[in-house]
């Protein structure tokens, strides 16, 4: 009951106020005029850009009420947010992995098994966030193979400054502040944040919360001097920090031995940039950038206060590059870059301190032969100290069929190098029985393991896993887009991806006490393929409407091919009987939903300051994990159940936009599922206050 006086509340708001008189065209489209850089690394508008790109505006995050980057992207057409070591963000299929994710135009390490935690970043300085789609290795290198998410964030522009506190459920506290001062040729802006959260428990009767307390502290700091109208030096800086608790029971219920600890992350990101822009056809920049990234952890025993665990990981990366940009002629447009990645880690599990570096350089050329044409080709080399080189080409074109329909298209390769836990790792697990060892390592441990009389069975030649390739994709996008009046406004895109050389785990020899023991491959070849659709209508000036739909199909050839050579059965576990997988029986690869869905209502009276909205996502099911033991997605019972997300905000503004008061809940019809998706904690209700000084 609750539920439905909740949505008749927004929709009697929205109602009643479409009926002022006031005008307002802040919610106007205006996709045609946002500018972004992702795509082509210098500033474009997003309807020229002939590859699928979506852009967050900062009014919208603002609109959601938002916190954490994972919250705004789950609304986005396409995407899906994945708990696999953290939450990580899935691109037209592809796991976490294989998308970057930038700040500002340079990468955030600190992976744990390929997954970057995307609520250690805070939005409450964003100005917009750039979803670029498909393969961009042709401009940004390895973890491009999906695409690229760019966070940008503000810039100083002014003498300002804005505070803002939210409280919700779970004892949830946010407070903010972002300072900025302008004064002639400089500038500097501050932005401050701390969340805190008591954390949820969806399985009380476990020892140990689902999410346990945690906080953490986000520090963001730019400032730039102009010399002259044609050269300029930025600066920018984040200190990322956050304190955790971890309580669990390594017994039985029994039997319990229970476990407490606590762990650290900071993150800290430097890059210094010199801009020049000695003529108007003539630009340039370079950067150094620097980002370190550490975690710690240790736990104890809670009975007598021994030691359970302790580990550390650290990492560090250092870029210098160069990009230069010449405009030839109206028509002609070319950008060329290079530079060279240090990177290195040290971790409990790895055996000593890895480094790998790598030396690139790309090229990029656009070209309107004709008013209806824009074209763009490019492409990157890099070397890598210890996978060779690679080269990664891209291809992109947009053809204006009419003045309101334009189809675009474009193909690319992308890859991944293997990554340091792929080369190095060196993990023994005693209790769940069974080691993991890096390439880069298998044969000499084996080795070892063998002379001491411990290796009972070997299924692959350890000697040859040391020469793991990179992955690599052949990825094709093509759509369009239909502005069918200045109110209503539909993209279609549809894409094709076929992965080469996945690097998967693999069984590659068994002890004498039956615990196998796992390496890396380049096995597997996948696909993923299908189709997305983002259709906006602007009902009045005060309202908006939005839907999106993706539509996912994916699959492993080798097991399509074992399918139909009746290589793959499986067992009924009532019947005992055991039958052959037919094409139709197969559900593709795990952890991906054919479908996802989701619809927006956005109303905004600037006049009366008030905005409210309604944002619905729709996850299809999805598989989990294998349970006939076949490994292969073939049954019921290894699905997820499909599920909807509802969630609402309301704001009101005060003083000229001075002050805004804003209520909102996320996940309003308290959907959980505590097995399959731990990181959804049900109904969070919540209120906040933003002040702004100018």
């Amino acid at each position: 009951m609750k539920r439905i006086c909740t949505i008749k509340f927004i929709s009697a708001l929205i109602i009643s106020q479409m009926q002022a008189h006031a005008q307002s065209d802040s919610l106007k489209m205006r996709e045609l005029d946002e500018l972004v850089i992702t795509a082509t690394r210098t500033e474009k508008m997003v309807s020229a850009l002939p590859m699928p790109v979506t852009v967050v505006s900062q009014k919208q995050i603002q609109q959601m009420g938002s916190l954490r980057l994972n919250e705004v992207l789950q609304e986005q057409t396409g995407l899906a947010i994945v708990n696999n070591h953290g939450q990580g963000l899935q691109v037209q299929g592809f796991n976490p992995e294989y998308t970057l994710i930038l700040i500002d135009g340079e990468p955030l390490i600190g992976r744990t098994a390929g997954t970057l935690e995307l609520s250690r970043v805070a939005v409450g300085n964003i100005k917009q966030i750039e979803i670029v789609k498909g393969p961009s290795s042709s401009l940004y290198g390895s973890e491009a193979l999906a695409g690229v998410v760019n966070i940008i964030t503000e810039n100083p522009t002014a003498n300002r400054a804005a505070f803002s506190a939210r409280y919700g459920s779970n004892r949830t506290l946010d407070l903010t502040s972002n300072l900025q001062w302008k004064k002639e040729r400089t500038s500097a802006s501050l932005f401050l944040n701390r969340y805190s959260t008591a954390g949820y428990d969806l399985t009380p009767q476990t020892f140990g919360q689902t999410v346990e307390p945690f906080h953490n502290y986000t520090l963001q700091a730019k400032a730039e001097h102009r010399f002259s109208d044609a050269w300029r030096l930025s600066f920018s800086g984040r200190y990322f920090a956050e304190r955790q608790t971890d309580n669990f029971n390594v017994g039985s219920a029994q039997t319990p031995d229970l476990v407490s600890g606590e762990g650290s992350i900071k993150d800290l990101n430097l890059n210094p940039v010199l801009h020049f822009k000695p003529s108007g056809n003539f630009s340039g920049r370079i950067s150094l950038y620097h980002s370190r990234y550490r975690t710690d952890a240790a736990s104890r025993h809670l009975s007598d206060g021994k030691p359970f665990d302790e580990s550390f990981f650290n990492q560090t990366f250092l870029r210098p590059e160069t990009q230069l940009i010449w405009l030839f002629s109206p028509k002609h447009n070319t950008t060329f870059g290079a530079g060279m990645v240090q990177e290195s880690v040290e971790a409990t599990r790895y055996t000593q301190r890895q480094q790998f570096h790598t030396i690139y350089a790309f090229a990029q050329h656009e070209w309107l032969p004709t008013e209806k044409w824009h074209i763009i080709a490019g492409g990157r080399f890099d070397n890598h100290s210890v996978y060779g080189s690679q080269f990664s080409p891209k291809l992109s074109a947009q053809y204006q069929l009419t003045p309101k329909i334009a189809l675009r298209a474009s193909g690319g390769v992308g890859f991944k190098a293997p990554d340091f836990r792929q080369l190095y790792l060196n993990f023994v697990n005693t209790a769940a029985g069974y080691s993991v060892f890096g390439t880069e390592e298998v044969s000499r441990l084996i080795q070892e393991l063998q002379a001491q009389g411990q290796i009972g069975e070997v299924f692959f030649n350890p000697e040859t896993a040391g020469s793991l390739r990179a992955e690599r994709s052949l990825s094709w996008n093509f759509g369009g887009k239909w502005n069918a009046s200045e109110q209503t406004l539909i993209n279609v895109n549809f894409f094709r991806n076929d992965i080469r050389d996945l690097i998967e785990s693999q069984v590659f020899a068994r002890r004498t006490n039956g615990q196998n023991i796992f390496s890396y491959r380049n096995l597997s070849r996948v696909f993923t393929q299908g189709m997305e659709l983002d259709a906006s209508q602007q009902i009045s000036d005060y309202l908006c409407i939005s839907a999106g739909y993706q539509l996912l199909f994916t699959g492993d050839k080798s097991v399509i091919e074992r399918i139909d050579k009746g290589e793959i059965f499986r067992r009924d576990p009532v019947t005992l009987i055991t039958s052959r997988l037919s094409r139709s029986d197969y559900g593709g690869l795990f952890g991906r939903s054919r479908h996802m869905a989701n619809a927006k209502i956005f109303y905004e009276n600037k006049a009366k300051g008030w905005t409210a909205n309604l944002r619905a996502v729709w996850r299809g099911r999805y598989g989990l994990g294998d349970r006939n033991g076949n490994l292969v997605l073939d049954d019921a019972s290894e699905y997820v159940n499909g599920f909807v997300t509802l969630n609402v905000a309301a704001s009101k503004t005060f003083f000229g936009e001075k002050l805004r008061l804003q209520v909102g809940a996320d996940n309003l019809l308290n959907f959980t599922d505590p097995t399959a998706i731990p990181n959804m904690p049900g109904r969070l209700l919540w209120t906040s206050l933003h002040f702004q000084i100018r």
